[in-house]
C-alpha cells in the first residue's frame, strides 16, 4: 500500500484463475479519482436521511441485503471458487456466515442496546448547585470506507461483517473491492444495490470501486467525506491506511485487521497424555484453506519433555502426507515461498516437514520448523507472520523459559492452551500473559474457526489490529462506527425520539440504573 497520488487509471482489469494465472471474464473497470469522488459525494449525502431511519428499517434493510446474496444463487459460489482457488464447500459456508451476521445485526439493531441510552434527569433541588437534565445517545460516525479481503471472498469483503456493522451503525458505506475477486465483489455489490432500492434508501448509502493498485485505496481514504475505515490485510497495507488517515487535516480512526501467528502452548501433561493426537489436529488446523486464515496456528510453544517427540513425530507424518493447495494469489503464494526460504535458510532453524507439493503455478505447500527459546527470544523476525501454511515450534527448557518468549511475542488475534485437568496449574499461571498479547484465548481446541456471536472477539494488541479496544467480528463491531453525544437541558421536542418518553423500548439507564 501506497500513499502516491491517484493517476490516470488503466482501462480495466480482468479476473484472475490462481491455478494457472490466466486471466478470464469479463473486463472491470479501474476506478480513478471521479469515481472516488462521486462515491463519496453520495455517501456523505445519503448520510443523514440513513442515520435517521427508524431501527426497523435499518433492520429489514440488512435482512434483505442476505436474501439478495442468497438470490444469486450458484453463480456466486461457482465465481467465487475459480477466483480464490477455494473448494465449494469452504465457500458455501462462507456465504451462510455473511447473510448470518447480516441477520445478526438486524437483531442488534432492533434491541436499540447500540444506542447506549443514558438519562440522568434534572435535581433542580441538588445543593450546592442544581443537576442539568443530561441524556446520552450514541450516533453513527459518517460515510465508511471498507477494504475487501483476500483470504474471504464473501465474510470480509463486499458485504462482510465491516459493511454489515458500519451499515447497522447508521453509515453508509464505500467498498474498495479486493482485485482478487472483481466478479464475487461485482455479484455482491448488486445485491446490495437492489436492496437499497427494494427498501426506498438513498443510493449512496452504498457504494463500490474497483480496481488493482494501491493508489485507489490511499485517495479513498484521503476523502475528506470518509469519517472511519475498516481493512483486513497485510501489515504493510494497514500501516500504510493509517498513516495516510492520521496525515489527513481531520484524522480519522482505521480498523485494520493485520497481523497475527496465534501461539498455541502445549501443556506438559497435554503433551505427556496425548501428543501424538495433537500433532495431528495441529496438521490439520495449520493446513486448512492453504493456511490463510488470519487464525492460523503459525507457533507453537512446548516444553522439552515426554509426549513432545510424539507431538514431532505426528504433525511430521501428517504434514508430508498434506497435498498442497492453490494459495489466493499469485502475490501471496510469492511471498509465502520468501517466508519459508527465509526460515529455511535461518541457521538456528530446522525443518521438521514439508508437504508435497501440489499442482497448479500458486500452490502452497505446508512447511513446519522449529528452533529453541534462545534463537526466538534473539531475533525478532522469528516472530513475524508467514501467511500460509507454516508454522513454527519453539523447544523451551522450562516454564519461565516460555513464558519470556510469550512475553516478547508481538500481539495476536488468538492464543491457545492445549492442556489436561492437572495443567490447570501451569495454565493459571499463562493467562495473565495471554491476556495482554491477545484478543481471544481458547482451551483445547485450535485457532481456526470464529463463530460470529455477541461474546467473540477478533481483535488484538498491535500488530494483529491497529486498534485492541475493539473486535471486527460479532455483535460487538458496531461500536467502531459510532460515537457519543449528550443532551443537556433540551425541550423535549428537540431530542432525538429515542431519548424521549420510553424511547421506543431501547434500552437504557436511568440515574445509572436499568429502566
Amino acid at each position: 500500500m501506497t500513499d502516491s497520488v491517484l493517476s490516470e487509471p488503466p482501462a480495466g482489469f480482468q479476473s484472475v484463475d490462481p491455478s494457472t494465472g490466466a486471466t478470464w471474464g469479463d473486463t472491470f473497470p479501474v476506478h480513478g479519482a471521479d469515481e472516488v469522488d462521486s462515491a463519496c459525494a453520495a455517501a456523505e449525502a445519503a448520510f443523514d436521511a440513513y442515520r435517521s431511519t427508524d431501527r426497523e428499517t435499518r433492520a429489514a434493510f440488512l435482512e434483505r441485503i442476505g436474501a439478495e446474496i442468497m438470490g444469486i444463487g450458484d453463480d456466486l459460489i461457482v465465481t467465487a471458487m475459480r477466483e480464490s482457488g477455494l473448494p465449494r464447500a469452504r465457500l458455501e459456508g462462507e456465504r451462510g456466515r455473511t447473510v448470518g451476521q447480516l441477520k445478526l445485526f438486524a437483531d442488534v439493531v432492533r434491541r436499540g442496546a447500540w444506542l447506549g441510552l443514558r438519562i440522568d434527569p434534572a435535581l433542580p433541588d441538588r445543593q450546592p448547585l442544581p443537576r442539568p437534565d443530561l441524556r446520552l445517545r450514541m450516533i453513527p460516525l459518517g460515510p465508511v470506507a471498507v477494504f475487501g479481503a483476500s483470504n474471504f471472498p464473501l465474510a470480509f469483503s463486499t458485504a462482510g461483517g465491516d459493511t454489515a456493522s458500519a451499515l447497522a451503525a447508521g453509515c453508509p458505506v464505500v467498498v474498495k473491492g479486493h482485485p482478487a475477486h472483481p466478479a464475487t465483489g461485482a455479484l455482491v455489490a448488486n445485491a446490495i444495490h437492489r436492496a437499497v432500492d427494494a427498501c426506498g434508501l438513498p443510493a449512496g448509502v452504498f457504494g463500490h470501486l474497483s480496481g488493482p493498485g494501491n493508489e485507489l485505496g490511499s485517495a479513498l481514504v484521503r476523502d475528506p467525506r470518509i469519517a472511519a475505515v475498516g481493512f483486513t490485510g497485510s501489515r504493510g497495507g494497514g500501516l500504510a491506511l493509517v498513516r495516510i488517515a492520521q496525515e489527513r487535516p481531520v484524522p480519522i480512526p482505521v480498523y485494520a485487521e493485520m497481523s497475527s501467528i496465534n501461539p498455541v502452548v502445549l501443556a506438559p501433561a497435554a503433551l505427556r497424555a496425548r501428543g501424538a493426537a495433537l500433532g495431528s489436529a495441529f496438521v490439520q488446523s495449520l493446513t486448512m484453506g492453504a493456511g490463510q486464515f488470519c487464525t492460523n496456528p503459525g507457533l507453537v510453544l512446548a516444553i522439552e519433555g515426554e509426549g513432545l517427540d510424539a507431538f514431532v513425530g505426528a504433525a511430521r507424518a501428517a504434514l508430508t502426507q498434506a497435498a498442497g493447495q492453490t494459495m489466493l494469489t499469485g502475490g501471496i503464494h510469492s511471498a509465502y515461498r520468501a517466508g519459508i526460504e527465509a526460515l529455511q535458510g535461518h541457521s538456528a532453524v530446522e525443518t521438521i516437514a514439508q508437504g508435497e507439493v501440489g499442482e497448479g503455478v500458486a500452490s502452497g505447500d505446508a512447511a513446519f520448523f522449529a528452533t529453541d527459546a534462545a534463537a526466538f527470544l534473539s531475533d525478532s523476525a522469528l516472530g513475524h507472520e508467514v501467511f500460509g501454511p507454516s508454522s513454527l515450534l519453539v523447544r523451551c527448557r522450562d516454564e519461565e523459559e516460555l513464558h519470556q518468549v510469550l512475553r516478547v511475542a508481538e500481539g495476536q488475534l488468538t492464543a491457545t492452551i492445549q492442556m489436561d485437568p492437572s495443567d490447570e496449574a501451569f495454565a493459571a499461571g499463562l493467562i495473565p500473559i495471554l491476556e495482554r498479547k491477545a484478543g481471544r484465548i481458547l482451551a483445547n481446541g485450535w485457532p481456526t474457526g470464529v463463530e460470529v456471536t455477541h461474546a467473540m472477539v477478533h481483535g488484538g494488541p498491535f500488530p494483529a489490529t491497529s486498534d485492541a479496544r475493539t473486535t471486527s467480528v460479532g455483535s460487538l463491531a458496531i461500536d467502531r462506527f459510532l460515537r457519543p453525544v449528550a443532551y443537556q437541558n433540551l425541550a423535549e421536542a428537540l431530542l432525538p425520539p429515542e431519548l424521549r418518553g420510553d424511547g421506543n423500548g431501547a434500552p437504557r439507564l436511568v440515574d445509572g440504573k436499568p429502566a
